[in-house]
């Protein structure tokens, strides 16, 4: 079993990147201390994050660079490496595979959502991923979540999109097969 780690060479974090992503602080105006990433797409940002190293791995599998570092706007929830340690083990290399570039397509597009959505402008709402799901926006006092899942980091913002952490992997829900 290889490693994830040498599935995709990793850009180190310099002094001026290492505070992409920022903790998020919202305020009553909503207001909340932002990362910027001039110039830069969600996927350069998320190739030069260390903690991103799967999830880069995994949108190169599945052939999705080009689309997520294209136009946009996208609103990307990006789970970390230890929600993707937390599958069940084999989960991810078994994903990697060619023959399962479908599913690893399908749960990673659950994961952008069209559009742009700063932490402190999500309501509790239903939105359609890029995947064509139903996904729903939580928000409990200054924690927003999607589908449960909680915003650990938020509102890093790069030229086409927005890019917010959260610490486990969303999984599109199955469609019953009709008899």
């Amino acid at each position: 079993m290889k490693p994830i780690a040498l599935l995709t060479p990793i850009i180190a974090f310099t002094a001026t990147t290492g505070t992409l992503f920022s903790e998020h602080h919202e305020t009553g105006d909503k207001s909340s201390e932002v990362a910027v990433a001039e110039g830069k797409d969600i996927v350069t940002i998320a190739s030069e994050a260390e903690d991103f190293a799967t999830l880069v791995a995994a949108i190169k599998a599945a052939g999705l660079a080009e689309k997520l570092s294209g136009e946009g706007p996208f609103t990307v929830f990006a789970p970390n490496n230890a929600a993707f340690s937390a599958l069940p083990e084999g989960t991810v290399v078994k994903l990697m595979e060619p023959e399962q570039k479908d599913k690893l397509t399908a749960i990673l597009m659950y994961h952008v959502v069209p559009g742009r959505f700063m932490a402190g402008d999500i309501a509790p709402m239903n939105v359609t991923t890029a995947g064509g799901k139903e996904a729903t926006f939580t928000v409990d006092g200054q924690t927003v979540m999607i589908n449960g899942v909680k915003v650990v980091k938020s509102d890093v913002i790069a030229a086409n999109g927005i890019i917010h952490v959260i610490d486990k992997v969303l999984m599109p829900p199955v469609e019953e097969e009709k008899e």
